[in-house]
């Protein structure tokens, strides 16, 4: 049974622009994750991480975490298991005990060069729901909703 709440105005939850932005986000990569996690124990946040230092080398955890926008202590356990499991790498900046400098090792690219191409994938099947004018109104969308760091 539904309860009414005549002195409240709840939101609508479905009509709620982030909430579907997150369950959006959330179905589309766990469809990703569900490529990756088991065959490679990889977790969604250690992957996104990974995907970062792909992109960016030499990155220091608190960027990582800016550019990903996750929460600074998920990305630091992330960062743990990735450098215990030898595909993450971790070194000082010039000799500055506080500032590491992470990247992909050998393994970490052979997974990257693994996962990257399953993500892609799913992604081209998220987009073939829209034909070319709405996957580029949605491109300039998210361009003007949340600027991407270059």
């Amino acid at each position: 049974m539904h309860a009414r709440h005549p002195d409240h105005a709840p939101l609508e939850l479905e009509h709620f622009l982030p909430y579907r932005l997150s369950i959006l986000s959330n179905t589309v990569s766990q469809a990703i994750a569900n490529d990756y996690q088991q065959r490679y124990d990889l977790s969604m946040t250690e992957w996104r991480v990974m995907a970062v230092l792909a992109r960016f080398d030499g990155l220091s955890a608190r960027e990582v975490a800016q550019r990903t926008a996750m929460d600074k202590v998920a990305v630091s356990r992330a960062l743990a298991r990735l450098v215990e499991s030898g595909r993450v790498s971790r070194a000082t900046h010039d000799g500055d005990k506080r500032r590491s400098v992470l990247g992909l090792t050998e393994a970490g690219w052979k997974v990257h060069d693994e996962v990257a191409p399953m993500a892609r994938a799913r992604e081209r099947e998220v987009l073939a729901k829209l034909d070319a004018e709405e996957r580029a109104w949605l491109e300039r969308i998210l361009d003007k909703l949340q600027p991407v760091a270059r």
